[in-house]
């Protein structure tokens, strides 16, 4: 009889080879970092090791991922043998260098070009030579993040994989070629997309992406109008939710994004494209300040409960 150890590795296999991954990384365990660990374990059913040198942040996280498969099972969205088989899929480290036999990494840290160069840099020194090297970056240029590789050899290698939050329940990934992108980079992370579950749109590695490009505007917009008492973030909120049909309203929205990203986004599009329309308002950088950054943080626009992580994830 076959034992449950080869059958869940034969599972794995079958999987792996519907898009290529052996192995996928994750390089930070915040909430964009494991919600794509858990996604890459849960989905695409594809060993996954989260690194982070914050122990609290994996113990954090890890719990997290619990919750989520967790709360599938109590849904009836996956089994509970499905349940285990995913978890068993998830490791953690906190050594850049265990990512040696790793053949797919996705760096998930904040929007520093400084910190992203860096890891860049020491993962074309650890990683293997055909190794495809993803950013989340939600902003920054690719082709330059790229450039820290060292080489035309492994900037080829590197693409754009902006994911939204909250990973597990949000459906679009932008993929992102920079200059020196190859096509082969370019289908492969196509192909792990879409065995995350996630749908797929691509951009121009230009400041801000799709996404950003139109949304921290909008965003931006909305703490203006706070900033100069036009209306309560209440009345706000409810205006753009209903009037316009949306989930949540732009202050919740960026609450749940985290302010401090959005102003570090907002600081890259005014820089890069010079325009007034993106200058951040005064009283985003006040929030950031005080450390009120969003729901992470307890407090942004809104207080919250941050003793449970899904909470706010299973509003729509």
């Amino acid at each position: 009889m076959q034992s449950a150890v080869q059958h869940l590795a034969r599972r794995t296999l079958a999987t792996a080879a519907s898009h290529g991954v052996q192995r996928v990384g994750v390089i930070g365990a915040g909430q964009m970092g494991i919600g794509i660990a858990c996604v890459a374990a849960r989905n695409a059913k594809v060993p996954v090791m989260v690194m982070d040198m914050n122990q609290a942040q994996l113990d954090k996280g890890l719990k997290y991922i619990d919750a989520v498969l967790q709360k599938d099972v109590s849904k009836g969205k996956m089994t509970a043998e499905d349940r285990d088989h995913a978890r068993s899929l998830v490791t953690a480290t906190a050594k850049l260098d265990d990512f040696a036999q790793t053949d797919f990494l996705v760096e998930a840290v904040s929007e520093s070009l400084e910190l992203k160069n860096k890891i860049f840099s020491d993962l074309a020194k650890i990683t293997p030579a055909d190794a495809i090297l993803a950013s989340n970056t939600s902003s920054i240029s690719i082709t330059k993040i790229a450039a820290a590789t060292g080489s035309h050899a492994r900037a080829q290698n590197v693409i754009g994989m902006h994911f939204m939050n909250p990973v597990p329940i949000m459906q679009l990934v932008e993929i992102i070629p920079g200059l020196a992108t190859s096509d082969a980079t370019l289908q492969k992370t196509l192909a792990l997309a879409h065995a995350m579950g996630k749908t797929t749109t691509t951009s121009r590695d230009v400041p801000g992406f799709i996404a950003n490009r139109l949304l921290m505007p909008y965003i931006n917009e909305a703490v203006f109008a706070l900033h100069e008492g036009i209306g309560s973030k209440q009345d706000i909120d409810t205006t753009m939710k209903l009037g316009t049909n949306m989930p949540m309203g732009p202050l919740t929205l960026a609450d749940f994004i985290g302010l401090d990203t959005c102003l570090s986004i907002l600081k890259i599009l005014h820089t890069q494209l010079g325009e007034d329309k993106y200058r951040p308002c005064p009283l985003l950088q006040s929030y950031v300040d005080a450390g009120w950054v969003g729901k992470k943080a307890g407090r942004g626009f809104y207080e919250y409960n941050t003793d449970n992580l899904l909470k706010a994830a299973e509003k729509k």
